[in-house]
């Protein structure tokens, strides 16, 4: 096992290690030991938030090799190929990444983003605001480019983005989809509530998290804590499916 080590900023989501590289509890200082339910081990940088008190492991997935890309789309679309998933939507900005790479290995031709730039042709009804974590002080919205609505409506849509915080920007992408007539049907399965991030009690002084993950229709939702502890948690229909164990 091996022990922590600093890294260089650019060295972070380069490689996937073994299972057990790395001690995986306790506290982390250096960077949070994030584990494939293979038991794979991918190191994230910890970030500390804007208030100071809080901090998350984060994962910027259009940095990462393509190797560590491509082993974490073909987990995600191994998670949800049960799902018999139509197609696949994509969140802005990172989301699109992962999103892309998700729907090539379920097979499909292409798949749907959305987006934060306002196209001249795009509709103000078909938008709504956005917010995130990582950038608190931008106004956004979230809009779908109406000639996609075909491709969506009627089918069986994996909403995907990268990472889940405080689950605002998924939960926006749910809205968005719902108020364009997307309708979702209600599940019997269980909610639950899985991550990749650290616990509190594993960054001292610090919570918040973020895991690569997809909310799939009919939709899986567990609501992720922001810093505050409030959860953007819209319907208990809805349940994270995340790839780290």
């Amino acid at each position: 096992m091996t022990t922590a080590t600093e890294m260089a900023p650019h060295d972070f989501w380069q490689e996937l290690h073994p299972p057990g590289t790395f001690a995986g509890n306790g506290e982390f200082t250096s960077f949070y030991v994030a584990v494939l339910e293979d038991g794979r081990q991918l190191r994230l940088p910890i970030r500390v938030l804007a208030d100071g008190d809080h901090a998350l492991a984060s994962l910027i997935v259009n940095q990462a090799s393509f190797a560590v890309l491509d082993a974490l789309a073909e987990s995600l679309a191994e998670k949800i190929s049960s799902m018999r998933i139509d197609v696949v939507a994509g969140l802005p900005t990172l989301g699109l990444t992962l999103a892309a790479a998700v729907a090539q290995k379920l097979g499909h031709d292409r798949y749907v983003p959305l987006g934060t730039s306002r196209k001249f042709w795009y509709r103000d009804e078909l938008s709504v605001a956005l917010s995130s974590i990582t950038t608190p002080t931008q106004q956004k919205r979230l809009y779908i480019d109406p000639r996609m609505l075909p491709l969506l409506q009627g089918r069986r849509v994996a909403l995907i983005d990268d990472v889940i915080s405080s689950g605002a920007s998924i939960v926006a992408g749910l809205h968005l989809l719902t108020g364009c007539d997307i309708e979702f049907s209600s599940s019997e399965r269980p909610c639950c509530n899985r991550s990749a991030g650290a616990k509190a009690s594993q960054l001292p002084g610090r919570n918040g998290s973020r895991a690569p993950s997809a909310s799939s229709q009919p939709p899986f939702w567990s609501g992720m804590p922001e810093a505050s502890g409030r959860h953007h948690q819209p319907d208990a229909r809805y349940e994270v499916c995340s790839i780290f164990a």
